[in-house]
């Protein structure tokens, strides 16, 4: 794991590491280290790079021994456009900072101030907490909590497995106390100890919609800007793993094993680009921009520069054999491309999600990917040093449901025809299919009439009463987009939570229902809090699924993609296989245009028979599992509840199984945590407690 940190404080004329006296805060300060980093610059507010992060990924230019910037990750920004991020910086305009090419963290000091930008997914986020009479700042939440001592937050975690995709039930809380985190879109400002959150995104009308592109327009922007998030990756320097880092070098020639099964057998990821393919359009469009961008997109010798394309064939779901074997067809038609290097990797049960759940690192926070982890793990190690993921198109480019009512708030009645009648078809003909239409149009209209302090005061009702009768089991179209016409409404897991947890999410809710007079638009609402959830599991994923030496890149949560996949006209959004037909024209502009048939096809049938066969052949192990679980501990569940529930989902019963997902994620994480040793601080004054340390987690009772 890489993350950057450092501080704020209120002593001034004193330099980290020196022996100068000072007040106590400021001694404190000098006195503790983070554990292997690399110090950028010292004196009152120092920071540091922590991990293995490579040298073109940290980014330093200096105006002044006072005026510097750093930035952390990819970014597309050439030397002479850092300088003028820093400038404009300095006068204080901060969206220069976030508008360049990449995924990355900027940090700008001029004088005793210090911004720190997040991104607008969340995918990189920023986090801060009170130390020493001042404030530090980091990118992980774990460090911090170490730095303080923190204990578990229980209630954040109540929240989280109640109601993961409301911003209004989690707020700006971790999982740690006292640790708070930046909303996307924000900054964190520091001056002389104390701090400020302000927003970097330009301020728009709560009454009108925003004016809308032309659809041609629209999508020409989303091409650019993917086009560019592609570029400034292969732009960089070609990575090698290390083979001194690794199980040493390749043996040579192994009966039945090529190159990659040996280099995957070691551990290590092969040198230069590559990408998934997976069939779908997200991860086809990646890899086709990659392989076609003039250059030398792909590997470092042996193939050529061609990009290394890799797909994952599940041998262990036999129920959905025919949409498994077009998947790998369509993969195989794309990676015709005499540019693209095709490798297939195939695994059976010991992939399956729920398979390997004894093994992992900790994560900065629980996440659904701690559960299949591992049949990733085995994916990205045949892939490459620097591999793309399609991991946010879904939530940058469809349209979340309650974006109907938004049509209905901006008088496009006639907008609604097509995706009402998409839906009245997407689960089969039955007798109630010719009501649909009427049934989803009523629910928007509800929405839309709906103001929102009482949408969220009704949801806050619904947990207390715990009324889960409207979360989608079995996972229908139409089921699932009724359930989603709401300002918010409790997660999967909610069911499972006991009463004590989801009265605490409630009151969380009703405050924010009194603090919050007006919320926008329901649609666009929703939308970014869904790709903010993304955001959040897509960087649990990278810590969970990490390879040493490989670095995952999911240009779709760029700042420039989402600003452009924002500009497409709700209109264009909600007709249906919008996001497979902006691909399209995408990869069309960039002179792709041979797509095999079927291209488009969502992969939801195949994911679903994956995780219950996973679940039907790990359930004892589940079980024991929550046999004594600390989430039981915590006052959070019923240990005997969660157990009929895991036995009932392995035989088939219509259970919510992301639910199921994020109840034994977090019970891995707290156990991992728990269990954790050492601390990520040293020094004379480093804290000598780990965070959540033995006996922190109270015993039926939220905290």
């Amino acid at each position: 794991m890489r993350w950057l940190v450092g501080w704020s404080s209120a002593a001034t004329g004193v330099a980290t590491g020196s022996s100068a006296t000072g007040p106590a805060a400021g001694a404190q300060a000098r006195a503790v280290l983070p554990v292997g980093a690399q110090l950028l610059w010292s004196d009152p507010d120092p920071l540091w790079a922590v991990g293995d992060w490579r040298p073109d990924e940290v980014r330093v230019v200096q105006a002044d021994p006072e005026t510097r910037l750093a930035v952390f990750g990819v970014c597309g920004a050439t030397e002479d456009q850092l300088r003028v991020g820093l400038f404009a910086a300095r006068g204080g305009a901060l969206r220069h900072l976030t508008a360049w090419p990449g995924s990355y963290t900027a940090v700008v000091q001029v004088g005793r101030r210090i911004t720190v930008t997040g991104d607008l997914a969340g995918a990189r986020p920023v986090f801060h907490t009170p130390w020493a009479g001042g404030t530090a700042y980091a990118t992980a939440a774990l460090p911090l909590a170490d730095l303080i001592e923190a204990s578990l937050d229980v209630g954040h975690l109540a929240a989280l497995l109640a109601c993961p995709d409301v911003p209004e039930a989690l707020g700006a809380g971790t999982p740690y106390e006292g640790v708070r985190r930046i909303p996307p879109g924000h900054a964190l400002v520091l001056r002389g100890g104390t701090h400020d959150v302000t927003s970097y995104e330009p301020t728009t009308s709560l009454a009108v919609a925003a004016p809308q592109l032309a659809p041609e327009q629209a999508v020409d922007g989303v091409r650019d800007a993917l086009v560019e998030a592609v570029r400034a990756r292969l732009a960089g320097p070609r990575h090698a793993p290390d083979p001194d880092g690794l199980d040493g070098l390749d043996p040579g020639p192994v009966p039945g094993m090529g190159p990659a099964e040996r280099r995957a057998a070691r551990g290590g990821p092969a040198p230069g680009v590559g990408a998934d393919l997976s069939g779908g359009s997200a991860s086809g469009t990646l890899a086709l921009l990659a392989a076609g961008l003039p250059g030398q997109p792909g590997r470092l010798g042996g193939h050529g520069e061609r990009l290394l394309a890799v797909t994952f064939n599940d041998r262990a779901t036999a129920g959905v054999q025919a949409h498994r074997d077009a998947e790998l067809e369509r993969a195989r038609s794309i990676a015709d491309n005499p540019r693209l290097h095709h490798v297939v990797v195939a695994a059976g049960e010991e992939a399956l999600p729920y398979a390997d759940l004894d093994s992992g690192p900790l994560t900065d926070e629980p996440g659904p990917s701690l559960t299949t982890a591992g049949r990733h793990r085995r994916r990205l190690l045949a892939g490459s040093a620097d591999h793309f993921v399609g991991h946010g198109a879904r939530q940058v480019l469809d349209a979340h449901p309650a974006r109907l009512a938004d049509l209905l708030m901006d008088r496009r009645r006639r907008h609604l025809l097509r995706p009402v009648t998409a839906l009245a078809k997407a689960d089969g003909p039955s007798a109630h299919s010719v009501l649909v239409p009427f049934t989803v149009y009523r629910a928007a209209r509800k929405l839309a009439r709906t103001p929102y302090p009482e949408g969220i005061a009704d949801a806050a009702r619904r947990l207390l009463e715990r009324q889960f009768t409207d979360e989608p089991a079995t996972g229908g179209a139409v089921d699932a987009s009724l359930a989603a016409l709401a300002w918010c409404r409790p997660g999967p897991a909610a069911r499972w939570l006991t009463g004590e947890a989801l009265a605490e999410v409630s009151v969380r809710l009703g405050e924010a229902a009194t603090r919050s007079p007006a919320g926008g638009r329901p649609g666009e609402r929703r939308a970014r809090a869904a790709l903010a959830r993304q955001a959040a599991d897509h960087r649990v994923f990278e810590q969970a699924a990490e390879v040493r030496n490989q670095r995952l890149h999911a240009p779709f949560l760029d700042n420039q993609v989402v600003l452009a996949c924002r500009a497409l006209p709700d209109t264009l959004r909600v007709q249906p296989g919008a996001r497979a037909a902006v691909l399209r024209s995408v990869l069309a502009g960039a002179g792709v245009r041979d797509l095999p048939p079927g291209w488009g096809a969502t992969s939801h049938l195949t994911h679903t028979a994956a995780v219950r066969a996973g679940l039907r052949g790990a359930v004892g192990d589940l079980v024991r599992l929550f046999d004594a679980p600390l989430l039981a501990d915590a006052g959070l569940i019923e240990a005997r509840v969660v157990r009929k529930a895991l036995r009932a989902a392995a035989e088939g019963a219509p259970l919510p199984l992301d639910g199921i997902a994020e109840l034994v994620s977090t019970e891995l994480w707290l156990r991992r945590l728990v269990a954790r040793r050492g601390t990520c601080w040293t020094g004379a004054e480093a804290p000598r407690q780990r965070a959540v340390a033995a006996g922190v987690v109270p015993r039926a009772r939220l905290s």
